[in-house]
């Protein structure tokens, strides 16, 4: 075992995260490299996302080392009327990101970064991202005040420094016509990284593959359309690794490789507002909202917020939630820690939620672990939107949604060829890059070092709350003072 009271060796890290992997789908015949990292390091096989278990919240919560009661960005969309009034504030969208960018003076992510905090040791960090503008924002929202170089796939306006969008451009060309499977989008950023990030040598360097995710929503997770997705993604990786491998200092270099989240199959698209109006309940949605009473977003999970109506109205809306037959679970503002202030409902805090720009109630809709039409198991239900039926999903409790890859290779540090069941997550990812290279973790950081032994004996908390016929069960483990969810009892 590695002896991690030793002075820190690293010179680097290079991170990988593959948007949207499931544990259960790295294989030999589909990643035949990550697996190839794997057996250099620990496969920390519990990792968790956090909740809702989205690409935004999840991303921020990678740059924070903190659940989204910490940093703010509690949804991928939600009401934010600090910042928009007159519609769903999109993360995505790097035009509502200025916005609140600039009405909240920089502090869009209300906590400290890995970034900043490798900012402030005079370290550098690079960032190839082909997800969404928003995603490329939030891993390293300060990337401009802190000197470092985000390339987002989606062009200048996409990033805080735009000249890495154009020094890539004007030595590798434009991007390719995008694609379905996007292909194209992955081999790009491996050529961005092999010639212009590793020869750098940046302290830090993460590139973010939107493969499998776009597949597993559009294409279905276990097609073979989606599959090439991830075997093209996994090769683009082995052509970095290969390049890492040829440096002479490459045993000084720690290797992260990670998913934010996982994805279930959808199995079948559930209008959950639709029929509000005739229960008195005038919803909103995006920017529809003239006239209502509330608004709410949508999802396998999603908020809904008064936007005229009364606490008692609040009450009635939440009470409709417990009653519908396709919603497992109600959350509220906190109580007691367990409890959500409307009875019958759980703790937003509970589930690392409890930000000041929380809704008034989320919900989650149901999920089973049943075998999707390729035999992977993790079936759920999604209201309408951009996935079709049978697309891939995410943002709920299932375990499936929840699990996520983890694996980090250095000598100095993990043990070869192992697979840690310790509970670990997202969140310990930015305290342990820090720990390798000796930087102290922010105060806001309530993730640890996954190079560190855990200090504490991880115990099972199970939450629990319901109404009449209304029960909900949420079952979550505890270490070093982190909780992650392993999953809904009754999932």
């Amino acid at each position: 075992m590695p002896n991690h009271n030793e002075r820190p060796k690293i010179s680097r890290v290079i991170i990988a995260v593959f948007d949207g992997l499931r544990p259960d789908l790295v294989r030999s015949d589909l990643t035949p490299n990550i697996l190839r990292v794997a057996a250099k390091g620990e496969w920390f096989r519990e990792a968790r996302s956090v909740f809702p278990s989205v690409t935004r919240v999840a991303t921020t919560s990678i740059a924070t080392g903190s659940p989204p009661c910490i940093h703010g960005v509690i949804g991928n969309t939600f009401y934010f009327p600090e910042v928009l009034s007159d519609r769903i504030f999109d993360t995505s969208n790097p035009a509502d990101i200025r916005i609140a960018e600039t009405v909240l003076s920089g502090r869009y992510v209300t906590a400290t970064t890995f970034g900043d905090q490798l900012a402030k040791s005079g370290k550098s960090f690079h960032v190839v991202h082909t997800g969404s503008a928003g995603s490329a924002h939030s891993i390293n929202p300060r990337a401009k005040q802190n000197r470092h170089w985000t390339y987002s796939i989606h062009g200048e306006s996409a990033t805080t420094t735009p000249a890495a969008v154009r020094e890539t451009i004007g030595r590798l060309g434009p991007v390719p016509a995008r694609e379905l499977p996007k292909l194209k989008d992955q081999n790009y950023a491996a050529r961005v990284m092999i010639e212009i990030v590793l020869p750098k040598r940046p302290d830090v360097a993460l590139v973010w593959f939107n493969e499998p995710d776009t597949s597993f929503h559009l294409l279905e997770i276990g097609s073979e359309k989606s599959f090439a997705a991830l075997r093209n993604a996994d090769r683009a990786f082995g052509e970095i690794l290969d390049q890492i491998d040829a440096m002479p200092d490459a045993e000084d270099v720690a290797i992260l490789v990670a998913s934010d989240h996982g994805q279930i199959s959808s199995k079948s698209s559930l209008p959950l507002f639709d029929f509000a109006d005739e229960f008195g309940f005038a919803v909103g949605r995006s920017s529809d909202l003239s006239g209502k009473s509330f608004v709410a977003t949508s999802g396998s999970s999603g908020e809904i917020r008064a936007l005229t109506a009364s606490n008692s109205d609040i009450e009635r809306v939440a009470g409709w939630l417990m009653e519908h037959p396709d919603v497992s679970h109600v959350l509220s503002r906190d109580k007691n820690g367990v409890e959500g202030v409307i009875k019958g409902t759980l703790s937003l805090k509970a589930l690392g939620l409890g930000h000041t720009r929380d809704a008034e109630l989320m919900f989650i809709l149901r999920s089973d672990l049943s075998n999707d039409i390729y035999g992977l198991p993790g079936l759920g239900l999604l209201m309408p939107g951009v996935v079709p039926p049978g697309g891939g999903c995410h943002g709920g409790i299932n375990p499936h949604e929840l699990n996520t890859v983890l694996i980090a290779s250095n000598p100095t540090y993990f043990a070869s060829g192992t697979i840690n069941h310790r509970p670990a997550g997202i969140i310990d990812i930015g305290p342990t890059i820090l720990h390798m290279l000796g930087i102290p973790k922010a105060p806001t950081m309530v993730g640890t070092s996954l190079a560190n032994d855990s200090q504490t004996e991880a115990k099972i908390i199970l939450l629990e709350t319901g109404k009449e016929n209304f029960n909900q069960k949420i079952v979550c483990t505890e270490d070093d003072a982190r909780r992650f969810i392993l999953h809904g009892e009754n999932v």
